[in-house]
């Protein structure tokens, strides 16, 4: 997974006319140089710290990473990227531990308004954006992340089939969905209970459901003139890839949705849909066109892949065991201003929202 992503951004440099920060030789020689290590397994990484990887249940392989020091003198835990709730894709984070005097947590969704809709919620608004779609002979598009969030999108429906929620139409996938996707099916193990049980109890891999269908850039074309279909291609932001192609292709047509289920940073496309801009000027072959959209352009929160503002303080509430200071990393300085104090209330800790540069004594 990792190597396909690094590969990605080389293409994708190359593609757009930039130089890339390292090349196809600097990958393969990290990789020579990687250690992989199965989660609870334990590695000494100096001869005085030990380094102990937990499910961060933010995507496939991701790391809450643990770290003994000095013989348990002291113990910090980096939280990296992490999800504090199960989806259909992926267990929550581990919240239990041997020892944690320290803990780093991210906050990027950490703000007073950082509240996401519950996951059903979300799959019910989705699957009615479809239902309408279709009903209208439309198609809907979903630029999503070729990792992880495509992935829990392609959960949810193959939920929605089986429950009848979903009329009976096409899935395409596009992009490096399709060897994403086929690395989240050799490791059913790092998956949820949910894909588990799929896979060993009944024998039923659900990435490979008959709805899917994966297809290549000269089929893109049949693919949006066909009837009433849901299409989840990359990049989730609209900043290349697939996804761009076909938002010229289906955004004209009033009959049409797109769905923006990802982050969606400043200046980039999504963006630009995400707060109302409907004439979108966008590169081609030949030069800039204008595209004018008519399709109907819908938000969902709910899918994201970090930890809300709830999850986070329930994180803390129920970490065993708890540690004694926390610090704040990973996002906006306002919002990790108010948020230290109501942590700190909540959960009975020290907070600390940490400046660049600046020094900590661990013990």
């Amino acid at each position: 997974l990792m190597m396909l992503l690094l590969y990605d951004y080389i293409n994708l440099s190359q593609r757009v006319g930039s130089i890339p920060f390292f090349s196809w030789r600097d990958v393969v020689n990290m990789m020579n140089h990687t250690i992989t290590l199965d989660y609870t397994e334990t590695v000494d990484i100096s001869p005085d710290i030990k380094l102990t990887f937990y499910n961060a249940g933010h995507i496939l392989g991701s790391a809450l990473a643990h770290l003994n020091i000095e013989s348990a003198r002291h113990n910090v835990l980096y939280t990296g990227d992490f999800r504090f709730r199960d989806t259909k894709l992926l267990d929550k984070a581990v919240r239990k531990f041997p020892r944690v005097e320290t803990l780093i947590m991210e906050c990027t969704y950490c703000g007073e308004s950082d509240v996401l809709p519950s996951l059903p919620e979300a799959e019910e608004t989705l699957f009615s954006i479809i239902r309408g779609a279709a009903e209208r002979g439309g198609k809907v598009l979903i630029p999503a992340l070729a990792v992880g969030r495509a992935q829990e999108i392609m959960l949810s429906l193959v939920d929605g089939f089986e429950r009848g929620a979903l009329p009976d139409i096409p899935v395409y996938l596009d992009g490096m969905i399709y060897d994403s996707t086929a690395i989240h099916s050799a490791y059913p193990d790092y998956l949820s209970n949910y894909v588990r049980e799929s896979v060993f109890k009944r024998d039923r891999d659900p990435f490979t459901e008959p709805h899917f269908n994966f297809v290549s850039s000269d089929e893109r074309p049949d693919v949006t003139k066909g009837g009433p279909a849901v299409i989840i291609a990359p990049s989730g932001m609209l900043t290349g890839g697939p996804s761009v192609d076909y938002l010229k292709l289906l955004a004209p047509n009033e009959e049409n949705s797109i769905v923006l289920v990802s982050y969606q940073a400043e200046g980039t496309l999504g963006r630009k849909l995400r707060d109302g801009v409907r004439e979108l000027r966008l590169q081609d072959e030949e030069g800039y066109i204008t595209i004018k959209v008519r399709a109907d352009v819908r938000v969902i929160e709910g899918f994201s892949a970090h930890a809300d503002k709830v999850q986070l303080l329930s994180y803390l509430s129920t970490m065993e065991p708890r540690p004694h200071r926390v610090f704040l990393v990973h996002g906006e300085e306002e919002k990790m201003r108010e948020f230290g104090p109501l942590a700190s209330k909540s959960a009975s800790i020290r907070t600390v929202s940490p400046q660049i540069g600046e020094t900590f004594k661990l013990a």
